[in-house]
């Protein structure tokens, strides 16, 4: 354990370190987080851009009675070294570990747990609120990415901040990147006002400011040797537009992120606003670790690495089904000019690369804002395009009206491509996709599938690009397994599921039928191989299809077994088991269902293995629940 890290009492001695000390705690900090994720990885990146900034926090604000709100929650790592954790943090992302996001469960100095971003600024609105009501006296900072501002929650956040008497300080963590590059008009004006020169007509107001703070003034001053350069762009009260001072928002910055005593300063006199203040900092996502600094996509949701070179080390040469996924888009769109990509700021993590060099005039990166991309899409399509949605099965769900109104209610052909759909692994509660079958199957119009392995996922990918309606492919995070791909694209009829596996017993004392959907049909049929030992017997079907069924295989076959079977790597309420058990009951087919999958509740986090495992989701635990 570092020195001052294993000596403090954090974060409660922060207040009396001087800014030497503070600045070799930051160095210590951004060292453990650099060493624990080069083991369990996580998100480098952007804790490591927040070390400083983070640390100037909690030697202003008097954590867990002030309430710091992190956006996002992947810049939050040095904050869970200084509350309390620093010792804990080598467990981090790991089963029975501490979790890589703020979780309101683990620490009473995070608030609220949260993974998905641009909220909060409602949350901290509406602690202010209840602040006001109460009549309480304790101080709230949100800290939000500007990535996260093009989501549309922190803009209408923004928005209700009109009125707020008491103080409430938005700080606005600007590196210039959320995972991709940010994109948008609210991107372009903060690149716009990171390189103003209009800083130098405010800069003794600025000094005169700072001197005037209590006890630490005087010494920011003399600490900032170089005004000129230290504070560059620093502006007070400077007119950034409708969004901020129209609202009737103080605004201070942009300052430099990395400056403790500066940030500090800054943060000091932020709190004596009366009403709603935005701190605006610039910092370097990945800094103080030179292969994160030159390639900070790559390393925002990083494997494990050699710290040595930055290099990723390596777990299988199985390609992913992301990858494949990106490749078969590119493919399919060599052969149809009318097909275009969409991502919510997700251009890596959905597998788009390739596609955004080849066609970048087909490929739209809306940033944070996952509702505009879906209803975006909708005007595409009705335009005559084939537009594909590229969105984590956790994200997508932020636009679940989108889907329901602007896609399936006109009926438009828009392919959902939901990755990461199932158990993600160490991201957890706030990332695991299990919720999409039960929020995708019940809407008219929509159709609902799910691969096997990677070929039928390319397979699935054609017919969905010739799919005259709303369709959806869900997939999950990871390798395929290992199977090799077709040279030419097949046609998968809609609603029909095929048989995979058939046990061979002559007399069994029981026979089964399984309906398995995506990344359960090799574990079942492995499942079913153990079965035969024990006398049962089994039919495996690749059931392919959420949404519509294939009604007559489901219904003839369930008629000739004793006990039918579903699984699913999802929710079990409103999932793929409840579907097959509703289409039984509707056609009197009297036959006991078990379904297998996932209970309704937030996963914890661990590897995908481990978390399958716990929840039954092996061969030999699937074999077991017969």
């Amino acid at each position: 354990m570092p020195e001052l890290l294993s000596k403090l009492n954090l974060p409660y001695d922060l207040r009396r370190l001087s800014f030497s000390e503070l600045e070799t705690l930051a160095n210590e900090v951004r060292g453990l987080i650099i060493e624990t994720t080069s083991r369990t990885g996580g998100h480098l990146s952007s804790s490591l851009g927040a070390v400083e900034l983070t640390v100037a926090l909690h030697a202003v604000y008097d954590s867990p009675k002030d309430k710091i709100l992190w956006d996002v929650g992947h810049q939050a790592y040095a904050h869970k070294i200084l509350t309390s954790r620093s010792s804990k943090f080598k467990t981090l992302r790991q089963h029975g570990g501490i979790s890589g996001f703020p979780n309101k469960e683990e620490s009473q100095h995070d608030p609220f747990t949260v993974g998905h971003a641009s909220n909060s600024i409602s949350l901290a609105l509406g602690l202010a609120k209840a602040r006001e009501l109460s009549k309480d006296n304790f101080n709230i900072v949100s800290v939000i990415g500007d990535g996260s501002l093009s989501g549309g929650l922190a803009l209408e956040g923004i928005n209700n901040l009109i009125g707020l008497k008491g103080n409430l300080v938005i700080v606005l963590n600007d590196n210039q990147l959320s995972i991709s590059k940010n994109v948008g008009a609210i991107a372009d004006y903060f690149t716009k006002l990171r390189t103003s020169a209009t800083y130098v007509k405010f800069r003794d107001r600025v000094e005169k400011m700072i001197e005037r703070i209590p006890k630490i003034g005087v010494a920011l001053v003399k600490r900032a040797e170089n005004m000129k350069n230290r504070l560059k762009h620093f502006v007070v009260d400077f007119n950034v537009g409708v969004i901020i001072e129209e609202l009737g928002i103080r605004y201070l910055g942009p300052i430099d992120g990395h400056n403790i005593p500066l940030v500090m300063g800054t943060l000091q006199y932020a709190k004596e606003v009366k009403g709603p203040v935005v701190v605006h900092v610039i910092t370097k996502k990945g800094k103080g670790y030179k292969p994160s600094e030159s390639d900070p996509t790559k390393f925002h949701g990083i494997a494990p690495f050699k710290i040595e070179t930055g290099e990723v080390i390596s777990r299988s040469d199985i390609p992913s089904y992301t990858s494949i996924f990106g490749r078969t888009l590119v493919k399919l769109a060599d052969k149809n000019e009318k097909i275009v990509a969409i991502t919510a700021a997700m251009l890596d993590g959905t597998g788009l690369e390739e596609f955004s060099k080849k066609y970048p005039e087909r490929l739209f990166d809306v940033g944070i804002a996952e509702e505009h991309a879906v209803t975006f899409s909708a005007g595409l399509a009705r335009a005559g395009f084939k537009p594909v949605v590229a969105i984590y099965s956790t994200f997508l769900q932020r636009a679940y009206d989108e889907i329901v109104h602007d896609v399936c209610l006109q009926n438009l052909p828009v392919v959902f491509a939901i990755d990461r759909a199932g158990i993600v692994g160490e991201d957890g509660a706030t990332h695991n996709g299990i919720f999409d079958i039960a929020y995708m199957r019940h809407i008219p119009n929509m159709t609902l599938m799910a691969p096997k392995d990677e070929n039928e996922m390319q397979q699935m990918l054609s017919t969905a690009v010739d799919h005259d309606g709303p369709i959806a492919i869900r997939y999950p995070r990871g390798q395929g397994v290992g199977l090799g791909l077709d040279a030419s694209f097949v046609k998968i009829e809609i609603g029909k599921s095929e048989v995979v596996y058939t046990s061979n017993l002559s007399s069994p004392i029981s026979h089964l039928v399984i309906f398995a959907i995506g990344s359960m049909v090799y574990p079942s049929i492995e499942a079913a191989k153990i079965a035969e030992a024990k006398g049962i017997s089994s039919i495996v079907v690749n059931a392919r299809f959420v949404k519509p069924l294939d009604k007559e295989l489901i219904i003839r076959l369930a008629k000739k077994s004793d006990k039918v079977v579903t699984v699913e790597e999802g929710d079990l309420e409103g999932g793929f088991g409840s579907a097959i058990a509703e289409l039984l009951d509707d056609n009197d087919v009297q036959k006991p269902v078990k379904r297998i999958g996932l209970p309704s509740k937030f996963i914890e986090h661990g590897t995908r293995a481990q978390i399958l495992d716990l929840y039954g989701l092996t061969a030999e635990k699937i074999a077991s629940a017969f």
